[in-house]
């Protein structure tokens, strides 16, 4: 019997032993992305008007590194507060623990080499070589042109400065080990032509990272299958609402939307004229940043309608509201 006993013991302790290991892997030498490159970036006058009109208008970064006033229609920022982070992504919202967006004007930024600022919006890796949870659509701006990674730094190096200091990020266990595991190395992918519609729209709706809220979630990431189906949840204040369909399905997502009833969709929080109206207590806001996606342009919204188009349909009724 003492053989059997023996065998039984070295076992588990073999187990436990490559328990260990993994975890003294996976806390110790994770994440591993590579070193941040040597980068100067010059910060051109067209490099910071392209970045611009990426992190308002398309990357959007500013919709989360600042503070929003929810007292209104899709959360417009609040004057003086870009960039000044702060934003909270919590349990309450599905996430595994609590995530808050970081300061990223200069006043935040100002030790952090472009290199750093490269690998962390790429791959997902701090300054300190700590790693960031996925708020942040670092898969997807690792996907990006280069060039257009550096136009956003370059807008970035020039935002006004604020000394907000958000409350650092929590993630939950097993989530606080597991997170080492998420960032990966950039793969970057050159600018499409405008005139290669479909490519192009890919392009815009990878950087916009569109599957990150139109897609049904686990613990905050995209379940397969569902992506572009829409159905994520985000409790508000006065209820639940949830994304919609972005596929071309007849029924239940935008097979009966034309090209410009897309396009006005957006155009229409463009309007000079327009204000965000106060939302009444009781009655449902929306986490969707129309102030800030109305700003594309034409062509860059239809090349996105096109690629959206282009998708397999996917049949899933999603029930907007849930007043509470």
């Amino acid at each position: 019997m003492k053989k059997p006993f023996k065998i039984i013991l070295s076992f588990f302790g073999f187990v436990l032993l490559a328990i260990l290991g993994a975890l003294a892997y996976v806390t110790w030498l994770l994440p591993n992305t590579g070193p941040a490159p040597e980068l100067t970036i010059e910060l051109t006058p067209k490099r910071i008007q392209r970045g611009a009109y990426l992190a308002n208008h398309v990357t959007v970064c500013v919709d989360c590194h600042s503070t929003r006033d929810w007292s209104r229609f899709a959360g417009p920022i609040v004057p003086g507060s870009i960039g000044g982070g702060g934003e909270k992504f919590g349990t309450e919202m599905g996430f595994p623990g609590d995530f808050y967006s970081k300061n990223i004007t200069p006043h935040a930024l100002f030790k952090w080499t472009d290199g750093e600022l490269y690998r962390a919006i790429t791959t997902g890796v701090s300054k300190d070589g700590s790693a960031l949870f996925p708020v942040m659509p670092y898969q997807s701006y690792g996907q990006m042109d280069p060039e257009d990674i550096y136009s956003i730094i370059a807008y970035l190096r020039q935002l006004p400065s604020s000394t907000n200091v958000p409350p650092a990020s929590k993630p939950a266990f097993p989530v606080n080990i597991l997170i080492n595991t998420m960032p990966v190395r950039s793969q970057a992918q050159m600018l499409p032509v405008a005139d290669d519609e479909l490519a192009y729209g890919q392009y815009l709706i990878n950087a916009a990272s569109c599957v990150d809220c139109h897609s049904q979630v686990d613990k905050g990431t995209p379940i397969p299958g569902t992506e572009y189906g829409g159905g994520m949840a985000f409790p508000m204040p006065g209820g639940i609402v949830r994304s919609a369909n972005l596929t071309p399905d007849v029924e239940t997502g935008l097979g009966q939307w034309t090209e410009a009833m897309f396009v006005n969709r957006f155009k229409m929080y463009a309007d000079s004229a327009y204000s965000p109206p106060k939302v009444a207590p009781g009655d449902l806001n929306t986490p969707m940043p129309w102030n800030m996606y109305a700003g594309m342009t034409d062509t860059d919204l239809k090349a996105i309608y096109a690629y959206l188009r282009s998708l397999k349909p996917i049949h899933h009724k999603v029930d907007k509201y849930t007043k509470l």
